[in-house]
């Protein structure tokens, strides 16, 4: 079973099953292009990927968009993000997938008024991949400028490879954790789908 390779070697089998889906092969290539801050492609694309991967599918069955998040502090602007969204829809003419741009520095600015709960300001990219209702979702990949992928994962692999959906009550009300749960389960039944903790008490998660 990968999940008890080595580190390393789970690393190299992200990367050969993700590599299989060219779309999101495509989708990192041309997001490097704009040299975004702090940037990852990240959530279903991947971890859908491998799940398809493993159980047979095509690599790109079921997954509805590909998301990529950035970090930029400098400008909190709505102006400032649409001209990267803009940007992107050049980049990315062309692939038979969406792709949804995010500026991860400024969902609280937004959230509260479209959802009706206050989010904190993350100071990451990573912080809002952590706060994804499901352990699951926390992966984030991009490409550097050597070439080398870089595989953001604070909840590690095994759970990916498993087709294990785990709960992360950090943000995320149970309600959100649940209908993801079910509306993947309905695409992959397969999946083993463990139950929200009893007693956890938490807020809406703009991620995931």
């Amino acid at each position: 079973m990968i999940s008890r390779l080595p580190l390393d070697e789970q690393l190299d089998s992200l990367r050969a099953l993700l590599s299989r889906n060219n779309v999101l092969t495509e989708v990192l290539a041309r997001t490097a292009t704009l040299d975004l801050p702090g940037w990852y492609v990240t959530a279903g694309c991947l971890f859908q990927t491998v799940w398809n991967v493993v159980t047979d599918r095509p690599p790109t069955s079921g997954i509805k968009d590909y998301d990529v998040f950035y970090f930029d502090e400098g400008d909190l602007s709505w102006e400032a993000e649409n001209a990267v969204i803009k940007a992107g829809q050049k980049v990315f003419a062309g692939l038979p997938a969406e792709v949804e741009i995010r500026n991860e520095a400024r969902v609280h600015l937004w959230y509260e008024d479209k959802f009706g709960v206050a989010c904190p300001p993350y100071d990451s990219a990573e912080a809002a991949i952590d706060s994804f209702a499901a352990t699951t979702c926390c992966l984030g990949v991009r490409v550097e400028a050597d070439g080398r992928w870089r595989v953001y994962a604070p909840h590690g692999l095994s759970d990916v490879f498993n087709l294990v959906v785990r709960p992360n009550p950090v943000l995320a009300p149970r309600s959100v954790y649940e209908s993801k749960a079910v509306r993947w389960r309905e695409q992959w039944p397969e999946l083993t789908v463990l139950e929200w903790p009893s007693g956890s008490v938490t807020s809406a998660s703009p991620a995931g």
